[in-house]
């Protein structure tokens, strides 16, 4: 691990997975968005529809908040509802008085864009394929009075164990734990959201991912109850639209839940099938960044860019790597998708990795 500056670092960090399928891309079978296939279900759907109704009053979101509130055993002051993880992104940056702020990465881009647009200076710790970019918290710096981590970690779908982001916490220090994709991870194992014996603990939640909300935008804010005040202070009025309250309260009830948990073991199985035909391509330099615990793998291979864009030729959309601090070229994201759609993305990688052009190096340079 190590740490860099952030000036001049080429990174675009408002490049996201969207764009891959925006104008000629519309047509392509989707692996860069990790939104979950089949989403939103029609009882959601539903949910949502029914909230129309109501659209000429003004969003009143305090049966929302207390449902979140339930769902983790919070009382309702340490919940603030949001127009997805991204907006609580900018609040955090803009409300908080920072001094040194740090981002663990390679990880979602939002956070140190937000903070740098609001007059930070950000630091970054750099994981490393070589430790299998798994976190060390004495990489990073003592005097950081704010600290960022995704767990799992787009785009790498590592899972860091609570207990070594639990040890980055300080008196002084706000820790901000992104677990916008904690529901697709089997019993949430290592989630912190719902702790409060974590001094200075901040955990983002994204309804979107796992319910297929993306164009909606709900999320929300777990803190202590200072810190939400200040979030809430900088939010403008009525943040949150009614049918976005709508899918809150729906999407944390009892039946949700369920049904969340029986996706994240689904999505597990299927991860599994797409990492074993993944390892197939070993011998052609094809690497998996492993064990993978969210609902997409980051694979490194010689002329990544390339690949990706024959893939294209072939029909798939694949997350660029380039554009997350901490990796290169030779790095794509994967979505997890249903057996079918796996099959059929491995056959087409391997007349992508065939191609004369991979085969005589490509445009790229070393791995990893």
């Amino acid at each position: 691990m190590r740490t860099e500056d952030t000036g001049g670092s080429g990174h675009d960090l408002r490049h996201h997975g969207d764009a891959e399928v925006r104008d000629d891309g519309a047509a392509l079978t989707d692996l860069a968005v990790n939104v979950r296939a089949d989403t939103p279900p029609s009882w959601l759907r539903e949910e949502i529809a029914g909230s129309l109704s109501s659209l000429a009053a003004y969003p009143d979101g305090r049966a929302a908040r207390a449902a979140v509130a339930a769902r983790h055993g919070l009382p309702e002051r340490r919940v603030l509802l949001t127009a997805g993880a991204a907006e609580a992104f900018v609040l955090l940056a803009r409300a908080l008085k920072v001094g040194r702020p740090v981002v663990v990465h390679p990880q979602f881009t939002e956070p140190e864009a937000a903070l740098r647009d609001a007059g930070h200076t950000v630091e970054r710790v750099l994981l490393r394929e070589e430790d299998g970019f798994r976190l060390d918290p004495a990489a990073v710096p003592e005097a950081a009075d704010l600290v960022v981590i995704g767990n799992p970690t787009n785009p790498t779908s590592v899972l860091h164990p609570a207990e070594s982001i639990v040890r980055l916490a300080r008196p002084g220090r706000t820790l901000v734990v992104d677990e916008a994709f904690m529901d697709a991870v089997p019993g949430e194992r290592e989630a912190l959201a719902g702790r409060t014996d974590v001094p200075g603990l901040v955990v983002l939640r994204s309804l979107t991912k796992t319910w297929g909300l993306a164009g909606l935008r709900i999320g929300y804010v777990l803190a202590e109850p200072e810190v939400i005040a200040e979030l809430e202070r900088a939010q403008p009025l009525w943040p949150v639209s009614t049918p976005a309250l709508a899918a809150a309260r729906a999407c944390v009830a009892p039946r949700a839940l369920a049904e969340a948990g029986h996706a994240a073991y689904r999505v597990a199985a299927d991860r599994a099938h797409l990492v074993s035909g993944l390892a197939a391509f070993a011998s052609r330099g094809v690497r998996v960044v492993q064990p993978a615990e969210g609902p997409f793998v980051l694979v490194g291979m010689a002329d990544a860019s390339g690949v990706r864009r024959r893939l294209r030729e072939l029909g798939y959309a694949v997350r660029r790597g380039d554009t997350f601090p901490g990796l290169g070229a030779d790095w794509m994201r994967i979505a997890v998708r249903d057996r079918g759609t796996a099959n059929r993305f491995l056959e087409a990688l391997s007349a992508a990795l065939d191609s004369p052009a991979h085969r005589s190096g490509g445009s790229s340079g070393t791995l990893g």
